[in-house]
C-alpha cells in the first residue's frame, strides 16, 4: 500500500504527497479514498515510473517567442502543401488564448488551428492530462545548439518555466534532458555548465527534496541524451566532463547522471562509435536509456529486440550496478518532415498494440522504468498526446490514429502500462479493454 506524507497545517488542514488539501472534516476513509482518486505519487524515485519525453519545440506566429511556426514550418513555410508535422493537435478542449490560426482549413470550411508550447496554458493543460491519465511526468527536452541563439534560449527558458509550473500544478515529476546532437565540442560543455547552473538557481534542479523533482537513489536526475552515438563532434572527454560537473561540483552537483546512448552500445557497433571507450564513460554514470525508434517496425521486430537487446543490455548494466531505462515509442511517420510521401505511417502503431507489446516485453525482462518517446512529437509521428481525428485537408496529408482509436487513446494506455508496471492491475500481452475518461 503507498504511504503518503501527512502535514498538518495551521489552518485545519491536511496535505497529502505533493500538497494535496483534503478538508480536515472528511473520515480516514475518505481521504484514502480521495487519494486513490487522485493517483498523487507517493514518491519522487524513478523506479516504478512510466516516463515520457517532452520536446515543447512548437511555436506559432503572435505567440511572443517571434520564432514563426517552429516545427511546423515545410520548406515553403506553414499552409497547405508545406508542413513537418504529421498529426495534427487535437485542440478541441483549448481556449481561445491558447489557438493559434493557420491558413490550413477542415473539411466543413472552417479554419484549423494549432498551439504553442510557449503559452502556458496549453503546457499546463499537457500536463493536466497526465494526471488525468496516471502519467508520472517527463523529461524535458534541452537542446544545447539553442543555447547561442538569444531567441531560440529565451524561448528554451520560457518552455521550461511553463513546463516546470505546470509540474507542480499537477502533482507530476520532471526532470532536464541536455540533447548534445549537434553540438560543437569546443563550447559544448561550458554552455550545458552555464545552462545549468542557471536551471539549478531558478528551480533548486538538483535539490531530490524539491517535490516534483525526480530522483533516483535519493539523488535528482538529470540526462545527457546523443552519448556514443557515431559521427558527432563532441567527444568523450566532453562527456566525461559534464558527468563528472553533475555528479561531484559542491554547489551544483550531487544528481544521478543518465545517459541516452545508442541502441547498440553494448556491442559497440551500427549506430555506436566503436570506441570501448563507451562502456568506460557509461560505467561513470547511473542509468542507461538506449535509443529504439524507428530500430523495428512491426511486433516480431519487438520481440527480437526483447531478445537481443533489452535482456542482455540489462544484465550488462545490472553486472555494472546501473539501471536499465528501454525507450518505447508508438509508431512512426515522417511523410511530411522527409517530403517523402511512402514515409507516412511507416511504422504502424496497430492500434495501440505496436506500443502495448513493447511495454509488455520490458515489464517481463523485470525492467523498472519505462521511457516513452514521445509526448508531443507530432513531427515523427511519436506524439502520444491527443490528436485530431478531422485533420484539415488539402494539398497536405495528415494521418490519424487508426480507424476506432480514440483521441487520447494512447494517453490511456501508457497510463495504463505504468500500473501494469507497478503491479496494480495484472500483467497481460493483451491490451487492455478501454476505459473513457469521464
Amino acid at each position: 500500500m503507498k504511504k503518503f506524507a501527512i502535514i498538518i497545517g495551521l489552518f485545519g488542514c491536511i496535505y497529502f504527497g505533493f500538497g494535496q488539501k483534503v478538508n480536515s472534516s472528511n473520515t480516514a476513509k475518505e481521504i484514502a479514498n480521495n487519494t486513490n482518486k487522485k493517483k498523487i505519487p507517493s514518491n519522487s524515485s524513478i523506479i516504478g515510473k512510466v516516463l515520457c519525453g517532452y520536446q515543447g519545440w512548437f511555436n506559432a506566429q503572435n505567440d511572443g517567442a517571434d520564432l514563426g511556426w517552429k516545427h511546423y514550418n515545410g520548406k515553403q513555410g506553414f499552409k497547405p502543401g508545406s508542413a513537418t508535422i504529421e498529426y495534427w493537435p487535437d485542440v478541441s478542449e483549448f481556449d481561445k488564448d491558447e489557438l493559434y490560426k493557420t491558413s490550413f482549413i477542415h473539411k466543413d470550411g472552417k479554419p484549423a488551428y494549432v498551439f504553442s508550447s510557449a503559452n502556458p496554458k496549453t503546457v499546463n493543460r499537457h500536463f493536466e492530462w497526465m494526471k488525468d491519465y496516471d502519467i508520472d511526468g517527463v523529461f524535458v527536452q534541452r537542446f544545447t545548439t539553442g543555447f547561442k541563439n538569444e531567441k531560440l534560449k529565451n524561448n528554451l527558458n520560457k518552455v521550461f518555466d511553463n513546463c516546470f509550473i505546470a509540474s507542480k500544478n499537477n502533482n507530476r515529476l520532471i526532470s532536464v534532458m541536455y540533447d548534445l546532437s549537434g553540438s560543437k565540442s569546443g563550447d559544448v560543455v561550458q554552455n550545458t555548465i552555464n545552462d545549468w547552473k542557471h536551471l539549478v538557481d531558478s528551480y533548486q534542479l538538483n535539490n531530490p527534496k524539491t517535490p516534483n523533482i525526480l530522483t533516483y537513489k535519493s539523488k535528482a536526475v538529470v540526462a545527457i541524451w546523443g552519448v556514443g552515438f557515431r559521427n558527432r563532434d563532441y567527444t568523450f572527454e566532453n562527456v566525461i566532463a559534464l558527468i563528472d560537473f553533475f555528479k561531484n561540483d559542491p554547489v551544483y552537483g550531487n544528481c544521478t547522471v543518465l545517459l541516452g546512448v545508442p541502441t547498440h552500445w553494448r556491442e559497440l557497433k551500427n549506430d555506436a562509435n566503436s570506441d570501448p571507450k563507451l562502456h568506460d564513460v557509461i560505467k561513470m554514470a547511473d542509468i542507461v536509456h538506449p535509443w529504439t525508434p524507428m530500430r523495428y517496425r512491426d511486433l516480431a521486430g519487438v520481440d527480437k529486440h526483447k531478445l537481443e537487446k533489452i535482456v542482455k543490455d540489462k544484465q550488462w548494466c545490472d553486472a555494472n550496478n546501473l539501471l536499465y531505462m528501454p525507450v518505447v515509442f508508438p509508431g512512426f511517420s515522417t511523410g511530411n518532415l522527409k517530403d517523402k510521401p511512402e514515409n507516412f505511417d511507416i511504422v504502424p502503431r496497430l492500434k495501440g498494440d505496436f506500443l502495448w507489446r513493447q511495454m509488455y516485453n520490458a515489464i517481463t525482462a523485470d525492467i523498472q522504468t519505462i521511457y516513452v518517446a514521445m509526448f508531443d512529437e507530432i513531427d515523427e509521428g511519436t506524439a502520444i498526446f491527443k490528436v485530431s481525428n478531422n485533420p484539415p485537408v488539402g494539398d497536405t496529408r495528415f494521418i490519424s490514429y487508426e480507424e476506432g482509436v480514440p483521441s487520447d487513446y494512447y494517453l490511456w494506455l501508457t497510463g495504463q502500462a505504468g500500473k501494469m508496471l507497478r503491479k496494480e492491475i495484472p500483467l497481460s500481452e493483451s491490451q487492455p479493454i478501454y476505459s473513457k475518461k469521464k
